[in-house]
């Protein structure tokens, strides 16, 4: 089976927006600014066959396939071309960033045929965007509090939307916030700089909605993020000066007040496993995690039980 796998460009945006959006997915996997921004650091290529649109993710033993971006009665179709993808290149069958309606329409098609693990590093958090915007009620108390001393102990501050007029200004605290925390030592942190900073270049392109806070006329911290579906923003960048109390929550507030409000939710993505941001993005209180699996075939012998 041949597929006519290659990386994303910046130009075909317009080809594979529609398949993602088509899907209403509330996975912060699932813009076309992820994909093309990560693209270089996680090897993904896409390919689109009988109005079918599939990425191939990682190499070697590390590469899987997304699920299907499709109507839902072409999804039979879309598994059975990753299957014979799979068979032609003598590649195992793996099926990636699966959520659990995915994986239930999967059971519906090919009862008992996958199986799926669920890694709990990779799920997105989701909150109400009314409560990030308020902070109102005792389980917010102690964000407000960071507000609060921020606004008193920065009376010179103020919020603008990020636009083609500003965005120098980001990209200049950006390369300070770069050098501030050992980026070129740390190769995740580089990937993450980089794609910061190409995000920034290509904010028109992309069609990105972002966010800067300012004390003094400088910016201190902004955020970046875009719609994933009807009634989600997700933030996909959010960087800010540690030394500066309460610069984080002021700036994810300030997002969520003047960019977010069409929406009902918000997404801030994953943990990537580490406990300080789990525990952080716990703090703001989730209404519910976007779960988001790996799926295999099950073994003969657990088919015969």
């Amino acid at each position: 089976m041949h597929l006519n796998f290659r990386r994303p460009q910046l130009e075909d945006r317009e080809l594979i927006l529609p398949y993602l959006w088509q899907v209403q997915s509330r996975s912060c996997e699932c813009t076309f600014s992820n994909v093309y921004l990560w693209s270089r650091f996680y090897v993904v290529e896409f390919a689109i066959e009988e109005d079918i649109l599939l990425f191939k993710c990682g190499e070697g033993e590390h590469l899987f396939f997304d699920f299907p971006f499709c109507a839902k009665e072409k999804i039979r179709r879309g598994i059975e071309l990753i299957r014979a993808y799979c068979e032609a290149n003598g590649l195992p069958i793996r099926i990636g960033l699966v959520t659990p309606e995915n994986f239930a329409v999967l059971e519906e098609l090919y009862p008992g045929e996958f199986e799926i693990n669920y890694n709990r590093d990779s799920a997105d958090y989701v909150y109400e965007t009314e409560k990030l915007a308020s902070l109102s009620g005792k389980k917010y108390h102690g964000k407000k509090n960071h507000v609060n001393k921020f606004l008193r102990t920065n009376p010179d501050w103020s919020y603008e939307s990020i636009t083609e007029d500003n965005l120098e200004e980001c990209f200049q605290m950006a390369l300070k916030w770069r050098n501030l925390n050992g980026c070129e030592d740390d190769e995740e942190k580089n990937a993450e700089i980089c794609v910061t900073m190409n995000s920034l270049r290509l904010f028109k392109e992309l069609d990105l909605r972002g966010g800067m806070l300012k004390v003094n006329g400088e910016v201190v911290a902004f955020t970046i993020g875009e719609p994933v579906s009807e009634d989600t923003m997700v933030v996909h960048i959010e960087k800010a000066f540690a030394d500066l109390d309460g610069a984080y929550p002021m700036i994810n507030q300030q997002f969520v007040q003047h960019e977010a409000m069409d929406y009902k939710y918000v997404n801030r993505e994953e943990d990537l496993g580490e406990e300080g941001l789990r525990q952080a993005k716990l703090s703001y209180r989730p209404v519910f995690l976007v779960e988001k699996g790996m799926v295999t075939p099950r073994k003969q012998e657990e088919k015969a039980e």
